[in-house]
């Protein structure tokens, strides 16, 4: 059975801004990649967060069945969320240690959705550091972003 990799980036022009996120996903078995697909989209009014969130959730609901998944992304924010500070925000009702609503729960949310029809090993990596899959997922996210920063400068122009 192939082992799935999921590279997943999240961009912002502004933040708040018109943003994107991209993902790459890779099936591998050994060292042979036997299927790669990248998907990517935006908003015209988002935050880097929710794109990053946005790229994890997309790749995850992309699997059409439950899989062994490897998603690596540049986001600490998306990374320390999902493995460790989503267990305290449900005990809390969704709420953060001070008591503050926790930001984005509606994707938080989705994301936990997302993840549980799938064994998830879940990795950091250094954005921007020249790896070659993340930097990939990047240009989808800046790809995915284009035409909303091309609509904002437009409308700015008229």
């Amino acid at each position: 059975m192939a082992e799935i990799f999921a590279y997943t980036d999240g961009a912002c022009s502004g933040n708040p801004g018109p943003g994107g996120w991209g993902a790459l996903l890779i099936a591998r078995e050994g060292d042979r990649v036997v299927k790669e697909r990248e998907l990517s989209g935006g908003a015209p009014d988002t935050t880097n967060n929710r794109m990053e969130l946005t790229a994890a959730i997309m790749a995850l609901e992309s699997l059409t069945r439950p899989s062994s998944v490897t998603l690596i992304t540049d986001s600490a924010y998306v990374k320390n969320g999902v493995t460790g500070w989503i267990h305290g925000w449900k005990r809390n009702g969704w709420r953060t240690a001070d008591g503050k609503p926790v930001k984005n729960v509606e994707l938080w949310q989705q994301l936990e959705a997302a993840q549980a029809r799938h064994q998830v090993d879940w990795r950091w990596i250094k954005g921007h550091a020249g790896h070659a899959e993340n930097e990939r997922a990047d240009a989808l996210a800046r790809g995915g972003m284009a035409p909303f920063k091309k609509a904002v400068k437009g409308a700015a122009e008229a």
